[in-house]
């Protein structure tokens, strides 16, 4: 086992854990708020779960999902913006809950709860078909383009992915204000695709081929 990247890991997951416990439950101002922990536990159980097998079985692609420095000017705005987005999202959630603005009932926190493992699954399956997947946007050496399974019904299944998880989280959490916040992630990953795709067409061999073969972007039939 790589103790430095096992090490790296357990600090970017437990750093996480705890700033997304201090982002919601401070401004809750309580710490009995059962949709709160019903999302931290769906989110992270998994997350640790996936870390250990990307571990063991192909260490190269979690040391990809943990490096997320951008060199591409575009993509750091995207990084900015996604921050901003989730900072304001919490942060409302738990203000929701203590202001009791306008909070959905339990039923629409659990079906969103199965909505979110839904994405996870996705995700899951979008890294087994693509090893080359990174958090930054770059042609890496030696890669190919990935035309079966999920990338041969969208160019970008882990933006479907993402976006499934991210719009599945404020209703967890039952918060409306959080939802409306979060919808502004589809602007900012028409963004980062668009200069992604750029870049791929630019320094990948294919690349403009498949783009020309697989007409939908994350959504098949609308986007």
């Amino acid at each position: 086992m790589d103790r430095k990247l096992f090490g790296q890991a357990m600090t970017k997951f437990f750093s996480g854990m705890i700033l997304m416990g201090v982002l919601l439950f401070v401004p809750a101002g309580t710490l009995h708020w059962k949709q709160a922990w019903l999302l931290m536990g769906i989110l992270f159980i998994p997350m640790f779960a996936a870390g250990l097998i990307m571990m063991k079985k192909d260490p190269e692609l979690l040391r990809k999902r943990l490096d997320a420095r951008e060199e591409q000017a575009e993509q750091k705005t995207v990084i900015a913006l996604s921050g901003m987005m989730f900072l304001a999202a919490f942060l409302l959630a738990g203000l929701n809950v203590r202001f009791r603005w306008m909070i959905l009932p339990a039923w629409v926190s659990f079906a969103a709860s199965a909505l979110f493992l839904l994405g996870y699954v996705l995700y899951g399956e979008v890294l087994r078909e693509n090893r080359y997947l990174s958090r930054t946007v770059e042609v890496q050496e030696g890669q190919k383009v990935i035309d079966t399974g999920l990338y041969g019904i969208v160019r970008h299944p882990m933006y479907l992915s993402t976006l499934i998880l991210f719009l599945a989280m404020p209703l967890v959490l039952g918060s409306v204000p959080s939802f409306a916040v979060m919808l502004v992630y589809i602007p900012i990953i028409a963004l980062r695709i668009r200069n992604e795709e750029k870049v791929l067409e630019e320094g990948l061999d294919g690349y403009g081929e498949y783009r020309k073969r697989v007409r939908w972007k994350v959504i098949p039939f609308l986007w």
